[in-house]
């Protein structure tokens, strides 16, 4: 199963359509404190209707703890930095893609320790300098599952 990884995100609306996301693209969510908003916000659960039950959830309490519990093999981190596009990522059935908050992505630290994993989304326009969480989540979930014929 794929794995969608959130760390530090900002807005629950953003959090809730995401878990939508992963229940109909056949994936984890895993969310990476601290959150910009409470686990149990409202608009967290109206953006993922009555599915958030059903999502496969898992939270950790640092990046660091969720590196030791789930020790990935196969990853991808998604930033407007990443000098490979999405449509490069070795995609398996296990595969991790993580995304950072809202506000500034990923840390650079963490893009610098796993530079050979970090892989982009093309922007058609300079006048945007990244898309919505929810869309690029959106387009590289599916596109995984596109690869890997889930569909």
């Amino acid at each position: 199963m794929l794995n969608i990884v959130l760390v530090h995100p900002e807005i629950p609306n953003n959090t809730g359509n995401i878990g939508r996301l992963c229940l109909g693209g056949n994936a984890r969510l895993h969310l990476v404190k601290p959150f910009g908003f409470e686990i149990d916000d409202s608009r967290l659960k109206r953006a993922g209707l009555d599915y958030w039950p059903h999502i496969d959830l898992h939270i950790y309490e640092s990046f660091d703890d969720f590196m030791q519990v789930n020790q990935p093999t196969s990853m991808a981190l998604m930033s407007s930095h990443g000098s490979k596009t999405y449509t490069e990522i070795p995609f398996n059935e296990d595969t991790y893609l993580i995304f950072g908050k809202e506000s500034s992505g990923l840390d650079k630290d963490l893009l610098e320790s796993y530079k050979e994993h970090t892989y982009g989304i093309p922007l058609l326009s300079d006048r945007i300098r990244s898309l919505n969480l929810a869309n690029a989540v959106a387009i590289t979930l599916y596109e995984a599952n596109r690869q890997l014929r889930n569909f």
